[in-house]
């Protein structure tokens, strides 16, 4: 999926690129509230859940440079499964396993608007983000398994990104951001 993903963004940055037009909204990058949803968890997320999951991310872009940003972000997912286990001393029955993981870092992003020669109704961008996870887990009590059945990564995370923006109005956007971390589809609000 992520490769179909990634095929589709290429084309559309592609075809954009190609037949930039002239701008219609003044180019503003920071300033903006961005509010995603995405996919995220073993295969794509610090490798802490057992499968993808549902994640959503907030974060807020202010200008550091000239079309740099800096964005403080909050993502979330949480994850539960229901595990059989027993041995001679304890009956065999159903134990949940609950995970909560809080990605918090900053993001910084560089604007390729102006290589691309882009009109201002589009955004293209490479980014980076730094930051570590704050994760939370529990087994239902009475299990008396390995609690350290998952064994979690670090904690710190680097991760590289590549998206864009389409803007909507001056006002609102869409975006995707294809991640190493987690990808995401949302709103900007500038």
């Amino acid at each position: 999926m992520k490769k179909l993903i990634i095929s589709l963004f290429f084309l559309l940055f592609l075809s954009l690129s190609l037949s930039a037009q002239k701008n219609n909204y003044s180019e503003k990058y920071g300033g903006t509230l961005n509010l995603g949803i995405g996919i995220g968890g073993y295969s794509g997320y610090y490798g802490y859940a057992e499968s993808s999951l549902p994640v959503f991310n907030i974060n807020y872009e202010f200008d550091a440079a000239k079309s740099f940003t800096l964005a403080p972000f909050l993502t979330y997912y949480s994850y539960s499964n229901s595990y059989y286990w027993g041995d001679h001393n304890n009956p065999y029955k159903y134990y949940n396993y609950h995970e909560t993981v809080i990605p918090i870092g900053v993001k910084g992003t560089y604007y390729l608007d102006q290589l691309f020669k882009a009109n201002s109704n589009w955004d293209f961008y490479l980014a980076g983000s730094l930051g570590f996870a704050i994760v939370s887990s529990s087994w239902d009590a009475g299990y008396n398994g390995d609690v350290n059945y998952y064994h979690h990564p670090n904690t710190l995370f680097l991760d590289i990104h590549i998206g864009t923006e389409y803007h909507l109005s001056s006002k609102l956007g869409i975006f995707l951001d294809i991640s190493t971390g987690v990808s995401t589809i949302g709103l900007a609000i500038h």
